[in-house]
């Protein structure tokens, strides 16, 4: 099977003399992948380095000019993988782009927290952020036979890319399981210095039977035996480490309208499927399950195209207490697209009442096991 990585053009494109491009994405998505096809490419002197090697830490541990100038020696382009884990690498980076005239710098990270947080001040009007996801439908070169076909695979065991090169469902289930044990866990504990993977991994497991849902953090945390506020905080760290993806509650301040509930979905499917040990085939799954398998899918495929294609709205879902509700809304430029998941062609459900009479331009369309595909691609 032929993938083509939509973000390799966009990546030699970002690089440009005195700015950083953040690489940023999960482990395995095939970060490291795409810096080896540019290199490949690149014609001109550069410097490579690893950041979780403690030399490079100690390499760069000096924050000085004359340092950079040995390190560097000449090269025009310094790319440093997965370098969330050297200390005051915001500051380092501001230094470099800010002495040597001519330096680009590309690095990566499994983690947009420490990324950021280390380098989101220093690097303000000095960088540029490019996400890479697990492989979207539109990097696969499948016919539509194909792609329905294979739809269940995707359901199940997800889209990350060495997926494509296990044959059987064992390897499959093998692979998922130890990227969410070895390094998804791993990379939490270490990001805020927690201590307690179980806590988290039983939070996952929860959040994983509740997609397309509104999450109660006193619930949650009443179950855990943990404060609210301490399940927002690890919510909220799961989706800097590119596990989950937060989704709000959009409100107009209509009195029926639900407004400060929010919705988590897997950034994959075969992530969702491993933390909870449940690699059954649909015709075995209940109802609600296929529902949260099709609409997680649905949603990041969407989200996938959206970013590499360069559209950005904002992501919703609209509830009233009367529980009439839609499941996406996309909001950009005051516009609002809607909408609703179904996996079955056979019911086809109208646009809720309150929601016609409160946003009469809105769109509205359903997505389902037919129309999928104009929605994802």
């Amino acid at each position: 099977m032929e993938i083509i990585r939509i973000q390799q053009s966009e990546l030699l494109k970002s690089l440009k003399p005195q700015k950083v491009t953040l690489l940023l994405g999960a482990r395995r998505v095939g970060k490291s992948v795409l810096i080896e096809a540019l290199l490949a490419n690149y014609k001109r002197p550069y410097l490579y380095l690893n950041g979780e090697d403690e030399d490079t830490h100690q390499l760069l541990a000096q924050r000085t000019v004359s340092n950079y100038t040995r390190v560097l020696k000449g090269n025009d382009l310094l790319v440093i993988d997965e370098a969330q884990g050297i200390p005051d690498i915001g500051k380092k980076l501001k230094l470099m782009v800010d002495s040597f005239k001519g330096l680009k710098v590309l690095v990566t990270g499994s983690s947009s927290f420490d990324i950021l947080n280390m380098s989101g001040e220093p690097l303000t009007g000095r960088s540029n952020t490019v996400y890479l996801y697990p492989i979207w439908q539109g990097e696969l070169k499948e016919n539509a036979l194909q792609i329905k076909q294979n739809m269940e695979d995707r359901l199940i065991y997800g889209s990350y890319p060495e997926l494509w090169h296990l044959k059987t469902a064992d390897d499959k289930k093998r692979y998922l399981s130890d990227l969410v044990n070895s390094y998804l866990l791993k990379d939490i504990l270490i990001l805020d210095g927690l201590r307690n993977a179980s806590i988290v991994y039983s939070l996952l497991k929860m959040i994983a039977y509740q997609i397309g849902k509104e999450v109660s953090y006193n619930e949650l945390g009443t179950a855990l035996g943990i404060s609210k506020n301490t399940v927002e905080k690890y919510l909220n760290l799961l989706t800097k480490v590119f596990v989950l993806h937060k989704v709000s509650a959009y409100s107009n301040n209509l009195r029926k309208e639900i407004s400060k509930s929010q919705r988590w979905y897997f950034i994959d499917n075969g992530i969702r499927n491993a933390v909870i040990g449940d690699f059954e085939p649909m015709a075995l799954r209940r109802d609600d399950d296929k529902g949260m398998l099709w609409e997680n899918y649905l949603f990041m495929e969407r989200l996938k195209r959206n970013n590499y294609k360069k559209q950005t709205p904002e992501y919703y879902f609209w509830r009233t207490y009367d529980q009439q509700e839609i499941d996406l809304l996309e909001l950009k430029s005051k516009k609002i697209k809607a909408f609703e998941f179904k996996l079955s062609s056979k019911k086809t459900p109208k646009k809720p009442i309150a929601f016609a009479k409160a946003y009469p331009d809105a769109s509205f369309e359903v997505i389902n096991d037919k129309t999928y595909l104009d929605f994802i691609l």
